[in-house]
């Protein structure tokens, strides 16, 4: 029986990590649940599993959520922005799944790390944004830090048992989302809605939009790099439309490895929630006879988000911060219909220009440099 904390618990790795626990009642114990304004899920997500623990950002909504569950006895409440990081190193958990949406992930990961418990890790920023910082926690101890993104928990698969001196690279796959084969002045004219509109995952809207972009892909390159302390000339990027192979590794033999799946997000939840043990899931193989496999590289022109990602990450420091706080902002303009869809890593670049980085990584001076892009991202939609 392992006990878990879920930080985001009504978003789609939230809902899709309860159904985990639903099908393995006997192996998963909920002890607490994070959420940020959506309450009405949260309550009936706490009325089934009865966490001695909720955390709900949302300071209005938390008083609706205690009106709902006064009949509820054992529960303790807590509430405001810093709720998920006092759930996350609060809480008697073996482990903490941060599903988490953008920078509001890293504390969270820190606490969690820091208090002793194992970390399952779909918030991407907390690597992109503060990587020397979360695997400065796990020296010595890798197996703490567990990746829930399809695209590394392929790679840990394959690279799983190999030795280190004999990878060449690896390669992470993406769908090329809705507008594959598109060009940038198509691209100027997507609508929102045609942005949403994945043609392999279901997801949330902030994730949809970086899919769209590319962005998504350059932000996992980042977290590639943390995770398997890789240089970024080893970690690499095509098309694969089918959404069939999540990921490969190369040797240097030449032989290459991949992992096959289903796009079904609870495959990858559940073998980080599992880890290192693999559970029936419910999910059907891949049949293969039903699916021809394409890989595509990746038209840099159009979609140069991976490239500037590979910019930030080469320049470290807190330029991954500033790059991922601009696309925060600039995804919600798009979203808001305040800007074109290729403006997103426009704003992001020129953002990441501007930037003069501090000499040291902290929290500080990431949480500064979150602040200071958001800032001027604002200022520069604003401009136009």
């Amino acid at each position: 029986m392992r006990s878990l904390v879920i930080l985001g618990s009504t978003g789609s790795i939230g809902t899709q990590a309860l159904d985990v626990v639903r099908r393995n009642p006997d192996r998963f114990r909920i002890v607490g649940l994070s959420a940020g304004a959506n309450h009405e899920l949260l309550v009936g997500q706490v009325r089934e599993f009865l966490p001695p623990y909720v955390a709900i950002a949302d300071e209005e909504a938390a008083k609706d959520l205690k009106e709902k569950l006064g009949g509820i006895r054992g529960i303790e409440i807590m509430m405001g922005h810093d709720a998920a990081e006092a759930l996350a190193r609060d809480a008697e958990a073996d482990m903490v799944l941060n599903a988490l949406v953008g920078f509001a992930g890293l504390l969270p990961s820190l606490a969690a790390l820091q208090h002793g418990k194992m970390l399952a890790l779909a918030n991407k920023e907390s690597l992109v944004v503060g990587g020397d910082l979360v695997m400065d926690l796990i020296k010595g101890e890798p197996e703490r830090l567990v990746p829930v993104d399809s695209e590394h928990a392929a790679l840990a698969q394959c690279i799983r048992g190999e030795r280190r001196e004999d990878l060449k690279r690896v390669i992470l796959t993406g769908s090329g989302g809705p507008f594959r084969g598109w060009s940038h002045q198509e691209l100027a004219k997507a609508s929102v809605k045609e942005a949403l509109a994945h043609p392999v995952w279901q997801m949330g809207p902030k994730i949809t939009i970086d899919s769209a972009t590319l962005m998504n892909k350059g932000l996992e390159v980042l977290e590639a790099h943390y995770l398997f302390d890789l240089d970024y000339s080893k970690i690499h990027t095509v098309i694969h439309p089918e959404g069939i192979v999540h990921g490969l590794a190369e040797f240097r033999d030449g032989s290459m490895l991949a992992q096959f799946a289903v796009p079904d997000m609870r495959l990858p939840i559940q073998q980080a929630l599992a880890w290192p043990e693999r559970l029936p899931t419910g999910v059907d193989g891949v049949p293969l006879t039903d699916h021809r496999l394409t890989f595509e590289p990746v038209d840099k022109e159009a979609f140069p988000a991976i490239d500037l990602a590979y910019r930030a990450g080469g320049l470290g420091l807190t330029f991954p911060a500033v790059m991922n706080a601009a696309n925060e902002v600039a995804v919600m303009a798009f979203l808001e219909s305040k800007i074109p869809l290729t403006r997103i890593v426009e704003v992001s670049q020129t953002v990441v220009d501007e930037h003069e980085a501090p000499s040291v990584v902290s929290v500080v001076n990431i949480e500064r440099a979150d602040a200071w892009a958001r800032r001027r991202a604002a200022e520069i939609i604003e401009e136009r």
